[in-house]
Formats: C-alpha cells, sequence, structure tokens
C-alpha cells in the first residue's frame, strides 16, 4: 500500500494540497510519522509541541500508531501540550460518550503526557460562565504559543470541529447549536437521536485557522461528496471545511474511496492525458453515456470529443470500436447463474461452470446483511443445487431496542405462570434483566445477560430468514466475533482470535465461492472490520489446497450500491426474487419500521435494497442492455494484488 501520486496538472481543480493513499491504515502511518518527527524536532529545541487534536474515527488509527511509538520507539509526551477541538455540551466527563473519555481510552492513559498539559473542552461548565469560558480556552492555546499541528475530521455537513454550516471565517471558541444531519449521524453513538445533545462547545474555524499546520483526515465513501466540495469548490460559510483554502499548511489526506469523487480521480481525463486501462476506459464510457443519456452504442465520435474524451478515440481508432468493446465487457457481467452454469462454455461468464456444485461461504458482519445486500444471490445459490453456509460474523446485539429485549423476557415469564411452572433460575435472571432495563440510563452499556438475549432475538431472526431463502441449521454459522462484544458502538481492534475464527471454518468448509460484504461506508466501521477479518483470514490460508480454485465475491447493498462500472458480476432478480428476498428481510424483525442504527439514510434497509437493486437495474437498462427488475452487482476481491 502506498500514496497514490498525480501530476500537478491532475490536481489542478484542488485548492487544498491533497493526499491520496489506497488505504486509512498507510495514510494514518505517515501522519503519526509526521506528528512523532515533530515532536522529536521541537524536543531537541528545548520547545513543547502543542497539537491540537480531534475526535471521532478518522485519527483512531493515528493515535494507536503513537502509542506504538511510545511504547516501541521511546516517542515521548512529556513536552506535548493538547487541545482537543470540541466536546458535546452538555456532557459529563465520565460518560460513555464524552470527548474525555475518548482520548483517554484511544491515546492519553497509553502515553506519558502530563495531566496538566491535557486540554478539552468542559462539557460541564454552568451556563452563564461558557462565554468566559471559550474566551479563556482561547487564551490558553495563544499562551502555549499557538496549535503547531492541528488534526481535523469532516462532517458530512462539512464541518470541522463542530463548526456547522455557517460558521463565518472568524468565528472562535464558542457554544453552538448542533445541525441536525450532525446529530442524526451521533445517533448511534447515543443509542438514538433523542438522546444527543442539541450543543457543543467547539474551537471556532479562526481558532483552526490560527493553527501553524492543519491536517484534515478522511476515510471512506461516504466522506468522498463533502471531501470534492471542500478541496474542489468555492469558499463558502455553508462547507465550512472551504475556509481551509485560505490557509498556506493545510492538507488534506484521504484514503482511495474518500477521494473517489475528486475530478483527478473520477474524470481523470477532464484534467490531462490518460493511461487507457481498461477499468479507466469503462468508467469514462459509462460515464458519458449517462451524462448525455445515451446507450453505449449509440454513441458517437462526436459525443466523446465534445465531453473531452477525444484521446480515448484516438487510443482506440472510432467510437464505434471502443462502444462495441465496452458494451460486451459489460453485457459478459450478467449472469443468473451466480454460482457458475454447470455444463456451459463459461469463457465469456463471470464465474466458472466447474466443480458443480460448490460450496459457498456467504459471510454477513450483522445477522442481516446477508438477505440485504444479496438476499436474491443468496437464494439462486441455493436453488440452484450449490452447498451454501451463511457466517453471521457479528451477535448485532446493540442494535435491539431494549423494548424488544423486555417483550422477549415478558414472553417467557408470562409462560411459566400459564401453565403454572415452577421459578427456574432462568426466571429470575429474566427478572433481573427486566429490573436492570427499566431503570437504565441513555447510553448505558447494557448487562452481560441483556447482551445475551438481545444477541439470542438477532439470531433467531437469522435463523428464520436463512430457512426462509432454503438453508439447513448445520448450514447456518454464528461466529460472535470478539471485537465486536463490547456492549458499545465502539469496538475493540481486530485480533487474532477474531482472525482465527474465520480461518477455521474457512478450512472446515474449503469453499470454492466466498461472498463477503465490500461497502465500507458502514457508518459504525463493522463492516470495514469483518472484511479486514475475511481478507486476513483468506491471506492465511494461501498454502491450503482449497484455496487455489476460489473466487471472492464482494457485495454491497446496505450502505451503498457498487458503481455499474465496478461490478464484475450482476445477478438479475424477477419480480418474485425480489419479493423474496423482502420478506426475508422482513424476518428481521427487531430492525424493521424504526432500527436502532439506521445511519443517515432514513428509508428501512429492505426500502434501501430494493430502491438499490432497481436503480442498478435502469442503469444496465439506461445503457442499452436487456431490462430487468432488479440487480444485485459483484465485484471480485484479487488478493495478489493487494
Amino acid at each position: 500500500m502506498a500514496e497514490v501520486y498525480s501530476t500537478p496538472e491532475a490536481r489542478q481543480y484542488e485548492k487544498i494540497p491533497t493526499r491520496i493513499f489506497e488505504s486509512s491504515d498507510e495514510a494514518s502511518l505517515k501522519v503519526a510519522k509526521e506528528i512523532a518527527e515533530l515532536i522529536r524536532h521541537k524536543e531537541k529545541a528545548g520547545q513543547p509541541t502543542v497539537l491540537g487534536l480531534a475526535t471521532g474515527s478518522s485519527p483512531t488509527r493515528v493515535y494507536d500508531e503513537l502509542i506504538r511509538l511510545h511504547n516501541e520507539e521511546n516517542l515521548s509526551f512529556k513536552n506535548v501540550i493538547t487541545f482537543n477541538l470540541d466536546e458535546y455540551y452538555p456532557m459529563d466527563p465520565e460518560s460513555l460518550q464524552s470527548y474525555v473519555r475518548f482520548m483517554n481510552e484511544h491515546l492519553f492513559d497509553h502515553i506519558d503526557i502530563k495531566k496538566e498539559n491535557i486540554h478539552i473542552p468542559d462539557g460541564n461548565v454552568s451556563r452563564d460562565e461558557v462565554y468566559n469560558y471559550c474566551r479563556e480556552y482561547e487564551e490558553k492555546i495563544d499562551k502555549a504559543g499557538g496549535i503547531d499541528l492541528q488534526l481535523l475530521g469532516i462532517g458530512r455537513t462539512g464541518h470541522i470541529g463542530f463548526n456547522e454550516p455557517g460558521s463565518t471565517r472568524d468565528s472562535l471558541t464558542r457554544l453552538i447549536t448542533l445541525d441536525k444531519v450532525t446529530r442524526q449521524d451521533a445517533a448511534s453513538d447515543f443509542f438514538g437521536e433523542e438522546n444527543v445533545p442539541r450543543r457543543a462547545i467547539t474551537m471556532g474555524v479562526g481558532s483552526i485557522l490560527k493553527s501553524k499546520k492543519v491536517i484534515l483526515l478522511a476515510w471512506g465513501e461516504g466522506k468522498a461528496p463533502v471531501i470534492q466540495r471542500a478541496v474542489e469548490g468555492g469558499i463558502t460559510t455553508q462547507v465550512p471545511a472551504t475556509f481551509l483554502q485560505e490557509h498556506n499548511q493545510a492538507e488534506i489526506i484521504v484514503d482511495d474511496a474518500a477521494g473517489s469523487e475528486l475530478a483527478r480521480v473520477k474524470t481523470p481525463w477532464l484534467v490531462g492525458s490518460c493511461d487507457w486501462s481498461d477499468e479507466l476506459s469503462r468508467t469514462a464510457v459509462v460515464w458519458l453515456a449517462q451524462r448525455i443519456e445515451k446507450p453505449i452504442l449509440k454513441l458517437t465520435d462526436e459525443d466523446y470529443n465534445e465531453n473531452g474524451l477525444g484521446e480515448l478515440v484516438t487510443e482506440y481508432g472510432s467510437a464505434y470500436d471502443i462502444n462495441i468493446k465496452i458494451f460486451n465487457e459489460l453485457q459478459h457481467t450478467i449472469s443468473g447463474w451466480p454460482g457458475g452454469k454447470p455444463n456451459a462454455d463459461d469463457s465469456q461468464r463471470p464465474e466458472r461452470a466447474k466443480p458443480y456444485p460448490k460450496r459457498v461461504v456467504l459471510f454477513s458482519p450483522h445477522p442481516d446483511d446477508d438477505v440485504i445486500s444479496m438476499g436474491g444471490t443468496f437464494h439462486r445459490l441455493i436453488e440452484q443445487g450449490h452447498e451454501v453456509h451463511v457466517a453471521y460474523q457479528t451477535s448485532g446485539n446493540i442494535a435491539v431496542f431494549d423494548d424488544d429485549a423486555i417483550r422477549f423476557a415478558d414472553f417467557v415469564t408470562d409462560y411459566s405462570a400459564q401453565f403454572d411452572l415452577a421459578e427456574s433460575e432462568a426466571e429470575k435472571v429474566l427478572k433481573e434483566v427486566r429490573q436492570f432495563l427499566e431503570t437504565k440510563k441513555p447510553g448505558q452499556v447494557d448487562s452481560e445477560e441483556v447482551k445475551n438475549i438481545k444477541g439470542m432475538i438477532r439470531r433467531g431472526e437469522a435463523k428464520a430468514a436463512s430457512r426462509y431463502i432454503g438453508l439447513r441449521d448445520d448450514q447456518i454459522h454464528f461466529l460472535d466475533m470478539p471485537f465486536y462484544e463490547t456492549g458499545r458502538v465502539r469496538k475493540k481492534p481486530l485480533s487474532e482470535d477474531d482472525i482465527r475464527i474465520i480461518i477455521d471454518l474457512l478450512r472446515k468448509v474449503k469453499p470454492h465461492q466466498i461472498y463477503a460484504a465490500g461497502d465500507l461506508s458502514d457508518p459504525h466501521g463493522t463492516h470495514r472490520t469483518c472484511l479486514k477479518a475475511v481478507m486476513e483470514a483468506f491471506k492465511e490460508c494461501h498454502k491450503d489446497d482449497w484455496q487455489k480454485d476460489c473466487k471472492v465475491w464482494l457485495y454491497r447493498g446496505a450502505w451503498q450500491e457498487w458503481e455499474i462500472e465496478k461490478i464484475e458480476m450482476a445477478v438479475p432478480l424477477s419480480p418474485g426474487e425480489l419479493a423474496k428476498k423482502r420478506r426475508a428481510i422482513f424476518k428481521h424483525q427487531s430492525q424493521k419500521d424504526r432500527p436502532l442504527f439506521p445511519g443517515h439514510d432514513k428509508r428501512e434497509f429492505w426500502q434501501r435494497a430494493e430502491d438499490r437493486n432497481r436503480g442498478t437495474a435502469e442503469l444496465y437498462d439506461q445503457l442499452g442492455f436487456a431490462e430487468y427488475e432488479a440487480i444485485e452487482g459483484f465485484r471480485e476481491w484479487h488478493p495478489n494484488k493487494e
């Protein structure tokens, strides 16, 4: 993995220096190294290092590396002063959601920084003292000599710190009202939007711009649109991050996914000469067809020339030659046989005809991702005679409402009472569970008993859905990966124990096909972690005989869909199959109507899935292919390219 370089010509639309890395891990290591070098340089000069720090998922890997550098390479923080960007208001510092607790858990408790050098806005300061407190916070930064390096994340509204749309260029530390979108995005941390504080104390845009250097981090497809606006758009109070364009030492660091909407990535032919790989050619043709609303086979030389793609015509000779090539490539992605069609010529099909039947492992991060994202393909594989195993990687227990747990506890208690059964130890536990839930505070971590009940609810729903699809009970596997079991949205790091669980299942089944979730925009990071576990396990098994004849397909659907030019296997669904998929999703009753963690999309998961599947089919139709009710898309993962 490495930084993705490009020419100055390709970056001509970028108003803030932006570095794109293939992975967030690699990018985070680079940032941590820069921070470490700054600390050591200032220490040699006998000066303190003043760091501005951020919370959220973006900087956590940076903090992990700083801890490693402290433990293994003697990086000392005794001469470091820190100022955090923001804090919810009101917020007790011991609360699960407090940024004081976040920073202690992710950094401060693991390094040798002096407690008196740590500054985080106080979420408990009285309302009538907030103004003076904020003014004093600014004075403390100035007294420390100003911030040498400020780390930032970015919200979907374009906020930096908690500077929401409308924040001015010269704003300083203050109490602000949180935007509705920001509160929606924070809802998962607080177990419901209604529990998210409406206000926060934040350093202002002006406070941030006074920093000597600023580094903004962003990972994942979900951040791509706002990164594009921040980097290439005009300066506006509606996207506060655009004010960084005025800073002469500001830098934005993103992974491939977060940088995917930038012109040099999305439409590189508009910013300079291109090396026309097959994938880039396909991307350009699909873009052109959608832009001018024409089927691929009707595109002309003039269409290409008038839309900045004359170089592609020169490369291939004519629009006709390009059109035929790309049309055939996309046509060959469409297959009603996701496991391969037996006794058929597979030279133009995405999957092999042999062996038949295949052994298949479908990994589902949560107990419903399988049917949400590929329920139609799941059913098709079983219907076509393959040996399918589904592996639910996590319990999904934190995504169950308390009243659902109470309802199940009541069922057992009422059943015992109705049939005059003697009170058992189980009933005593259930009474304690009910008592706990009735006195539970917002955001409080569930007891082990409650987590177990909620996990059993998700497990029962997953069994019901899998049985409905056509799976036997002995083909349903609940992995309960340890990293997930914190009872909180924030999880533990992926461990060898997690990966070993995946390895054991793979070596037991010896699959010819693996399906795994590739939608990394999951706002809680579980999908990303689960995919990493599958990839690490697969690599660990590289000497196993079964792996020589195994393909790995990545699905999406819960949070976003594959772009059509990236799809390598498109499985069409009939109206009846789409209806069956919907009913399978309905088996997950605890996630129906109002899921606990909906993310920023307010539609129910079955609605998202149907809309995306129908949308993919409509795109194929618009490009000139057969008209289908819906399509589920997959992309092959090639470990040798990693």
